[in-house]
């Protein structure tokens, strides 16, 4: 299996653990170069997972409409804005 692979296959949580263990390792300066170097490749990777799984999630959430009546009458799509 690739480490892009074994990404994938990581919960959105795992993987912003994951990101946030590789940049305390980068803010503390005790990583030599090289390591720094594929530990920001391995952070970018999972920061493009971890905003692709919340782009998902926001298409997927609907927000529910109500009627006069106060009683729920269907749903319309997440808006942001």
């Amino acid at each position: 299996m690739t480490e892009q692979t074994d990404l994938s296959l990581l919960s959105f949580e795992q993987a912003l653990k994951k990101l946030e263990e590789i940049v305390a390792r980068l803010e503390s300066g005790e990583a030599a170069l090289d390591e720094s170097i594929t530990l920001y490749t391995q952070g970018e990777a999972l920061r493009a997972q971890c905003e692709a799984r919340l782009k998902d999630a926001q298409a997927r959430i609907e927000k529910i409409t109500l009627g006069a009546n106060g009683q729920p009458t269907g749903t319309t799509a997440f808006d942001a804005g």
